[in-house]
């Protein structure tokens, strides 16, 4: 099949991931059309990602105070053949423009918070990093201490699994089924000394995820990031 045309260009860098197993029913409802849960060794994941864009072109076109802004989302993973993909639950940014151009483009549960972010990294090499949304009573954020050294993930491991997926798919409102390709190298990952989220985000993904989140990751690491390309979705379904 003939590769699509680019819709996005980027870099992504200290991907912050938080990866819950949870029950697959809790999943089932938001499965796209044409795709099934993906499981790693039985178990179906969520993970609460948050990452830094920069550098953000679509089309070729840089679009001026829309470069570098940061992004939290709540994902899970599916499957269609032998394609292994995301489905995004909900995907926050601090500019409004590039969630309306994201929910006409590819219908994704994108919106518009206040968002912040905090790097920092030690002479000994190990990197921190928080990224937090929202004001007030409803602000939230998520937090890593990553170890010193970083690796690939190996083959079969859980990093692997939540890393690796290069497929997009989101639900359409007719019943239909949105796929696109997302092409990025294999990015090294530090494991967490300590991570958590904390807050209240039930306005943003509902009471049932938010008492997932509030319980201690079943594992959590910070992937480096790269370079990275979104090709233009098509229709399966």
């Amino acid at each position: 099949m003939a590769k699509r045309g680019v819709f996005l260009t980027a870099e992504w860098s200290n991907l912050l991931m938080l990866n819950y197993a949870v029950d697959p029913s809790l999943l089932r409802p938001f499965v796209p059309a044409e795709t099934e849960l993906d499981a790693f060794e039985g178990r179906t994941y969520v993970s609460l990602v948050g990452f830094l864009f920069s550098d953000t072109r679509i089309g070729g076109a840089s679009i001026p105070f829309h470069r570098c802004f940061e992004e939290v989302n709540l994902r899970f993973y599916v499957k269609r053949a032998e394609r292994r993909g995301v489905v995004f639950l909900r995907e926050l940014v601090p500019r409004f423009a590039v969630a309306a151009v994201a929910r006409l483009f590819f219908q994704e549960n994108y919106r518009s918070v206040p968002m912040q972010h905090r790097i920092s990294a030690s002479r000994q090499g190990s990197v921190d990093a928080e990224y937090s949304w929202g004001a007030g009573a409803t602000q939230c954020s998520m937090r890593i201490e990553g170890e010193d050294s970083s690796f690939l993930p190996g083959q079969g491991s859980l990093a692997q699994f939540i890393t690796e997926h290069y497929w997009g798919y989101a639900a359409q409102r007719n019943g239909g089924c949105l796929e696109y390709e997302v092409q990025h190298p294999r990015w090294l990952v530090r494991k967490a000394k300590n991570a958590a989220f904390s807050g209240d985000a039930t306005r943003h993904y509902g009471a049932a995820f938010q008492k997932i989140l509030l319980h201690p990751p079943e594992s959590a690491f910070l992937a480096e990031g790269s370079p990275v390309t979104v090709f233009r979705g098509r229709r399966i379904a």
